[in-house]
C-alpha cells in the first residue's frame, strides 16, 4: 500500500464569505498542490473541503497521514466525534450537526484509505501548513473584492 502524507488547509473572508482550500499530497519524492475556492461559505467547509479533495486525487488504497491545523476536522476523528454524531442521527449537544455533506463524503473517502490524524499548529513554522494556507488565500484572492 503507497504511503502517502496530505497537508491540508481551509481560510475564509467572512465567515461566512469568501472561501479557498489547499492542500498538498507527498508520495516519496513527488508533490503535488491543489487548491479552489467557492464564492459563499465557511471557513469550516473549506477545512474539510481541502481534506476530500486531496483524498480524491488519491487513484487507488492508500495509508495516508493527514495534517491539518483544524481542531474541527482533526478532533472529529481523534476524539469520536464523528461517530457520536452519525449514531445520533447527525445531531450533538448543541443540535443538527453543520457540513453533515461534507462528513458524510469524507466518511465515504476514509473507507477507502486507511488513515491517520495529526493535528498542527496553524501560522507556526510548518512549512507545509503555511504553503497550504496561502495556497487557500490565494484562491480567495483570485475571486477579486
Amino acid at each position: 500500500m503507497k504511503e502517502i502524507i496530505l497537508y491540508t488547509d481551509g481560510a475564509c473572508s467572512g465567515n461566512p464569505g469568501k472561501g479557498g482550500w489547499g492542500a498538498i499530497l507527498f508520495y516519496g519524492d513527488i508533490k503535488k498542490e491543489l487548491s479552489g475556492g467557492e464564492a459563499q461559505t465557511t471557513n469550516n467547509r473549506m477545512e474539510l473541503t481541502a481534506v476530500i479533495k486531496g483524498l480524491e486525487a488519491l487513484k487507488e488504497p492508500c495509508k495516508v497521514d493527514i495534517y491539518s491545523d483544524s481542531a474541527y476536522v482533526v478532533n472529529a476523528f481523534l476524539q469520536g466525534w464523528v461517530t457520536n454524531w452519525q449514531n445520533n442521527g447527525w445531531r450533538s449537544s448543541k443540535g443538527q450537526v453543520l457540513n453533515i455533506d461534507l462528513w458524510k463524503r469524507l466518511l465515504d473517502l476514509c473507507k477507502s484509505h486507511s488513515v491517520s490524524w495529526h493535528k498542527v499548529k496553524g501560522h507556526a513554522d510548518n512549512e507545509y501548513n503555511n504553503r497550504c494556507d496561502a495556497l487557500a488565500r490565494g484562491e480567495i484572492a483570485k475571486q477579486g473584492a
